[in-house]
């Protein structure tokens, strides 16, 4: 068993990964690099590696990774553009921490070189493809509002910018940290909010509308950039009525909505901005549907199943998605999935054929690996067939 798990992968490198989208039936326009855990500079890494890679030999023009859409817009600017300072990009352009990330930095300073020189249409991108959505809870739609406005008021007759500043009030009243424990702390179901999701509705449907004036009248990428405000905004008020939500699928329908703002992000890449790279949790990215079991929250015990972005964006574009998950052995039980790839692989990087492993793993029975108290979700033994490859690291660095 354990030779023919070493004949499904090689030591990662820029073959290896040539080698496996060689594989794959057709080339993916989304190809997803899944990590088991948040803030692991060592998988950060790999990933730009890997991204180095698709750039130079396989024509990537885009990464777009786990972080709000909006400040992503901050670093894009500065990668292509030269838009501001590293330090300021780094500090503005991120959510959940990101940007404190070495790897993230690493990353953002190649691009801005890699553009340096080039032309506008030989210079590859970055995006967020999250809402704007931290752990307290999502953001004022004030931003998204008023960018979709701006741009629809500089061509069109549309209604007042102050009417939506009216609704929207005070922005403290949308982010209150409070609402998230406690949904009638929310305003997410009042009537302002409830009259601001009918007037963003109806500039979206204006902007789909007038599209033809429009990108006529300023660019492609500028309408795409609206487009991106107004699926924010329309993403960002569901997420506050979600929040206001008293009932018992308050949860799950959340989590629901967020993977749906993902997915709808990806998907409007894939036209104008493919191939690319997408990277996030594997949770977030996988084929399978998504099952959460909670202890203790909200004063209860819940069984939480949605479908993950990954798996709304594979059932639209086919083999045109494709996913590679990560996993380590490192303090895995022997008889685990990273356990049993531990003993096999001798190198510390590997990229499996995920067909080839369940192959080599028939007949052969893993135990889940469940300890998720450090944030760690390793794959299921039975995920193996539903991805398309597997970083596998076999150790991690110890924490600074």
């Amino acid at each position: 068993m354990e030779s023919a798990i070493l004949d499904s992968g090689r030591p990662f490198e820029g073959a290896a990964i040539t080698q496996l989208l060689r594989s794959f039936p057709a080339p993916p326009r989304l190809l997803g690099l899944g990590e088991p855990t948040h803030g692991e500079e060592a998988f950060l890494r790999r990933r730009n590696e890997a991204f180095r890679h698709l750039v130079e030999h396989e024509g990537y023009r885009s990464i777009a990774i786990e972080s709000d859409c909006l400040a992503a817009l901050v670093v894009d600017a500065y990668v292509t553009e030269g838009a501001g300072t590293l330090d300021d990009v780094m500090r503005r352009g991120f959510s959940h921490g990101l940007g404190g990330s070495a790897a993230n930095r690493e990353l953002v300073a190649w691009m801005r070189e890699h553009n340096r020189h080039r032309p506008a249409a030989e210079r590859i991108r970055f995006f967020g493809f999250d809402g704007p959505i931290e752990l307290a809870g999502p953001a004022s739609p004030r931003p998204a509002l008023a960018g979709l406005h701006g741009y629809l008021a500089a061509h069109l007759d549309v209604p007042p910018l102050d009417t939506i500043d009216r609704l929207l009030g005070d922005d403290s009243r949308w982010t209150n940290p409070d609402a998230t424990m406690d949904p009638t702390r929310s305003v997410g179901r009042s009537p302002d909010a409830a009259e601001l999701r009918l007037v963003a509705d109806d500039l979206v449907a204006l902007l789909m509308a007038e599209s033809p004036h429009l990108i006529a009248a300023t660019s492609r990428a500028a309408w795409w950039r609206a487009c991106l405000f107004g699926r924010t905004a329309t993403g960002l008020l569901r997420y506050h009525a979600g929040m206001a939500d008293t009932s018992p699928s308050r949860v799950v329908r959340l989590m629901r909505l967020r993977d749906t703002m993902m997915a709808e992000n990806l998907l409007a890449l894939t036209p104008h901005h493919g191939p690319a790279l997408v990277y996030a949790h594997n949770r977030h990215l996988q084929r399978d549907r998504s099952v959460w079991q909670t202890a203790g929250w909200q004063g209860g015990d819940l069984l939480l199943e949605w479908w993950s972005a990954g798996a709304i964006v594979a059932a639209q574009l086919g083999g045109e998605y494709a996913f590679i998950a990560s996993t380590a052995g490192a303090a895995a039980p022997p008889d685990t999935l990273e356990g049993v790839l531990h003993a096999a692989l001798p190198h510390d990087g590997y990229l499996i054929d995920s067909k080839r492993l369940a192959e080599a793993l028939k007949g052969v029975e893993l135990a889940p690996r469940t300890d998720t108290s450090s944030g760690y979700f390793a794959l299921e033994p039975g995920q193996v067939d539903t991805t398309d490859g597997i970083l596998f690291l076999n150790d991690l660095p110890p924490a600074d």
